[in-house]
């Protein structure tokens, strides 16, 4: 009798039948914006053990889960990004027309070496329940999910400082790559920035994206052609947490090199300084009409393709509609806006700096 598959394989399989959709244009149109995805480029280049594990870890991060990803051989690249269009008008008989160029800007995209490791200490993992091996792919999984969480957390704030202005505290990384606020800058007159106007309680704002997807708009970059590199789990003398006396213990690590590469100007919109602050909550709440301003800020051709917020501003979306509602029945939990589906996350935080708008 044929053994049933393991759990780890049945994820392997359904991963692999998700890209092989992808690939002969089957998938569902509601999750295909683009492909690949960092999963199906764990599926090319990773171990099943890590397969499934990526696949557990992004499912609730969708920065990673649906925001496309690509690969390049080395750890940076240059791109052209079209910064300004040339003119164009029409002339009278017998008079010239001046020839205008498009305005291009070189950018070099980078990647960044994330290296995540799992201590296990050896006495506490040889004697557990279900063995060393299961001991070790807990930690794996949980490291796993800090790394996915410092990631998606990344994706939003990138570096953090920029020319002095006010950042996100803890939020981001000086050692990562460049995020979508670093893409937009901090000026409202000069991007597609929708201020909300909070100004009371310095730490207490949040904000909404929209995002357009693809190879020329925002996607994930791999460096070193993808690899999701796992060592081999090795036995060695470590250090404990107070720094002076060792112990043995199991070590093992993920070797990745992640980047963002936002194409244009055009495929990021913010809109900022929405608070739940007590005082601000009324006036500085997420609304249909803050979205609409938002999205009218993108040109006919560039429609983002997918909405992220966080719980409160899903919440105070919904009681901005059950307060219009002419029955007062409470209105559902949004998840789409004019067709444009909404994604959850976690890792945009309710405490952004409020000064962001103001540089």
């Amino acid at each position: 009798m044929k053994p049933k598959p393991t759990i780890a394989e049945q994820r392997m399989a359904a991963a692999t039948l998700m890209l092989m959709k992808r690939m002969i244009g089957e998938e569902d149109r509601a999750t295909k914006f683009a492909s690949p995805t960092l999963l199906d480029i764990a599926i090319h280049n990773a171990d099943s053990g890590i397969v499934g594990l990526i696949d557990e870890t992004i499912e609730a991060h969708p920065e990673l889960s649906i925001v496309p990803a690509r690969t390049i051989m080395g750890i940076n690249y240059k791109t052209l990004v079209c910064t300004a269009l040339p003119t164009v008008a029409f002339r009278d008989a017998n008079e010239g027309t001046a020839a205008t160029l498009a305005t291009y800007e070189n950018r070099l995209v980078e990647t960044f070496i994330m290296s995540p490791k799992w201590v296990c200490d050896k006495a506490v993992a040889d004697r557990a329940e279900d063995g060393a091996e299961a001991y070790i792919a807990l930690a794996a999984r949980a490291t796993l999910e800090a790394a996915a969480q410092h990631l998606c957390s990344c994706f939003y704030y990138g570096l953090t400082t920029l020319a002095a202005s006010p950042r996100h505290l803890t939020a981001g990384d000086a050692k990562g790559f460049p995020g979508l606020h670093d893409a937009l800058g901090l000026s409202v007159a000069a991007n597609q920035l929708v201020d909300a106007g909070a100004t009371t309680t310095a730490s207490s704002a949040t904000s909404v994206w929209m995002i357009k997807l693809g190879p020329t708009d925002v996607t994930w970059v791999w460096g070193n052609g993808g690899s999701l590199d796992v060592s081999d789990v090795r036995i060695e003398s470590t250090l404990d947490s107070g720094g002076t006396n060792s112990f043995t213990a199991y070590v093992q690590e993920l070797l990745a090199y992640p980047g963002l590469q936002i194409g244009n100007r055009f495929a990021v919109g913010r809109i900022g300084e929405l608070t739940d602050d007590a005082t601000d909550r009324a006036t500085c709440s997420l609304t249909d009409a803050r979205l609409a301003m938002l999205y009218s800020k993108f040109p006919t051709g560039s429609k983002p393709d997918i909405i992220l917020m966080n719980r409160t501003s899903q919440r105070q979306l919904r009681d901005s509609r059950t307060a219009t509602n002419a029955t007062g029945a409470p209105a559902p939990f949004p998840t789409e806006w004019e067709g444009i589906p909404i994604y959850i996350t976690d890792q945009i935080v309710d405490t952004e700096e409020i000064a962001l708008l103001t540089a």
